[in-house]
């Protein structure tokens, strides 16, 4: 007799029972519903009381004050990525002074409150007028972009340097090693071999950063810098419509989004050779 072997089909397996209607889920579910309720509000009334002879009106100064917050944002932003190279260097010094004053840089800037660091800068230099004049220096510490240009620029540094000196530790010995092992320089291998495999490892905090910074930008406005949260504020004083802050948020938002999908795109360009 011949024997023939029947494969039958893998049996599937049996459905999931279906998860018990908890408390949390329960009230997971209605604040959900809390919130859509807001934002379904919030949309009624702001598409009812919208004033299209307001938004023609200040529409040109919240667009001027954007620009105020990119320039200010971008420049302090790329100052202060290469003011961040000697610090995060004198952080991994072996040398204890270069060290210690690397550490107290970033310890000062991490450590307080980026408004009081302005006030310092804006307010503080102002009793030293006379040494800033004779400096020479007076012309820039006198103009509150200036100042808000300048203490960005310290307070993203701190926080880049920080940001580079994971990221190089991130970098396995053993590229050190192989670059040595080929006769490299040091500094060579730094910048060709170590560097570039950091600031793959960094791009991402540095996206948050700089998402950070524009948020934070907004203080600029208390220091009678037009951005633009100040136009919002000069905006809000001439109308008292609570709408001006409400366009000032949504265009912070595509800010921030614009740059989430950007920053995105950017990963996954440079990091295509890794999924390989």
């Amino acid at each position: 007799m011949t024997h023939v072997t029947v494969m039958l089909p893998p049996q599937a397996p049996p459905p999931a029972p279906p998860r018990p209607y908890t408390l949390a889920r329960f009230a997971g579910s209605v604040w959900l519903g809390i919130w859509l309720a807001a934002a379904v509000g919030i949309f009624l009334t702001v598409t009812g009381g919208w004033d299209s002879d307001k938004f023609v009106r200040y529409g040109p100064a919240y667009l001027s004050g954007l620009g105020v917050t990119l320039s200010l944002v971008t420049l302090s932003i790329l100052l202060g990525a290469v003011l961040s190279v000697p610090v995060a260097l004198g952080r991994m010094s072996t040398n204890r002074f270069f060290s210690g004053l690397a550490f107290t840089y970033v310890y000062f800037f991490r450590g307080t409150p980026l408004i009081t660091q302005l006030f310092l800068v804006y307010y503080g230099l102002g009793a030293f007028r006379p040494e800033l004049q004779a400096v020479g220096l007076w012309w820039f510490f006198r103009e509150a972009w200036y100042c808000a240009l300048f203490t960005f620029t310290l307070n993203t540094a701190a926080y880049q340097a920080e940001i580079l000196r994971g990221a190089i530790a991130s970098v396995p010995r053993g590229q050190r090693e192989g670059a040595a092992s080929l006769g490299l320089p040091a500094r060579v291998a730094f910048f060709k071999v170590i560097l570039p495999q950091a600031l793959i490892v960094a791009l991402r905090p540095y996206g948050n950063e700089i998402i950070l910074m524009i948020k934070g930008s907004a203080i600029v406005a208390i220091v009678t810098v037009f951005d633009l949260m100040g136009e919002t504020r000069r905006a809000f004083s001439r109308t008292f419509d609570y709408q001006t802050y409400i366009w000032a948020a949504l265009l912070y938002l595509l800010i921030v989004e614009a740059l989430r999908n950007l920053w995105a795109w950017l990963e996954l360009r440079l990091t295509r050779h890794l999924k390989r």
